[in-house]
């Protein structure tokens, strides 16, 4: 592994971006400054993430995401052992 998040990761399993590996390690998101801990999904070089819309479901179940666009800075929480 890397020290330097992905360019773009997502906490859904069916994502093709998806990395458990990485997901278990922790990634924090910072996003225009402002710590955010709803993130479904983000990416860096276009400088958008997706998060959780509070309790709304779609009509398969999943949890209804709002793109949100500006600067994005992925940090990992716990150091690489």
């Amino acid at each position: 592994m890397t020290d330097t998040p992905p360019d773009r990761l997502s906490s859904n399993p069916k994502s093709p971006f998806y990395d458990e590996a990485l997901l278990e390690r922790g990634v924090g998101i910072r996003f225009n400054g402002v710590e955010k801990t709803n993130v479904d999904e983000y990416c860096v070089s276009e400088g958008w993430v997706r998060v959780t819309a509070g309790n709304a479901k779609d009509r398969a179940g999943n949890p209804m995401t709002i793109k949100l666009k500006g600067k994005v800075e992925p940090y990992f929480r716990d150091p690489q052992s």
